[in-house]
């Protein structure tokens, strides 16, 4: 299996895409009425398709996912150049802090980074921080599940992909438990040729995940919580 997708519920999937599309430097793939979809190809890295999927409900509870952008020695300019492209400040109580929180056009947050020594080659995404119960647990988790590796970082635990380049996923330690509303942005896994779903899936099962049974319609792809509850997907191979 590999990382594939970063999806992120939106009410208008075409003008949230388009501000993400031109935030990440990204590759439309599809634009369509009920969805976006733009790629972000790290050279020599991941691959990974930002997935803008419509839903009627705006941004209601604390982000679990999100993104950390690159600053460094151009924090101040790009902070500037999200809010031309439509972003704004945002408060969620962070303090005085070295890196600038932001929302999108929809209210989801994302963090303009400053300069940092691990987050050399990521790209425009430094980090892909998520809400833990138990970090240590969640990283063997997700680092079997994706392929990544343990490297080190500003977070609790982070991974990296094999190539050391692109964004870290930083496991961060929740400030509440997973409560039953659905993440706003999830992670898609995608089987490689030849892996099985139905030992795929006891294998998630196995390693502390568990299905998750969704009332959406008989979908080619699989639902999952992570051991702390946080939904993914695992994607048929292609």
């Amino acid at each position: 299996m590999y990382l594939e997708n970063v999806v992120i519920d939106a009410q208008d999937p075409g003008r949230l895409g388009r501000f993400w599309e031109a935030v990440v430097g990204g590759e439309q793939l599809t634009d369509e009425p009920e969805g976006y979809e733009t790629r972000l190809a790290v050279d020599g890295g991941p691959v990974l398709d930002l997935c803008f999927q419509r839903v009627a409900e705006p941004v209601t509870v604390p982000a679990r996912l999100h993104l950390d952008l690159l600053g460094g020695a151009r924090q101040d300019a790009e902070v500037e150049r999200l809010i031309g492209l439509g972003a704004r400040h945002l408060d969620v109580g962070q303090g005085e802090v070295p890196w600038v929180v932001l929302a999108d056009p929809e209210g989801n947050p994302c963090c303009v980074m400053e300069e940092r020594a691990a987050y050399a080659d990521t790209g425009p995404i430094a980090a892909l921080p998520l809400d833990s119960a138990d970090p240590a647990r969640d990283a063997d988790f997700w680092a079997w599940l994706t392929g990544w590796t343990e490297v080190e970082g500003p977070a609790p635990q982070s991974l990296r992909h094999p190539s050391l380049r692109g964004p870290l996923l930083e496991l961060c330690p929740e400030s509440s438990p997973k409560g039953a509303t659905k993440n706003r942005w999830h992670l898609d896994v995608r089987l490689e040729s030849g892996e099985d779903p139905d030992e795929v899936e006891a294998a998630i099962v196995e390693h502390g995940g568990r299905r998750l049974h969704t009332t959406w319609g008989d979908l080619p792809w699989r639902s999952y919580l992570d051991p702390s509850g946080n939904e993914f997907c695992a994607l048929p191979a292609r």
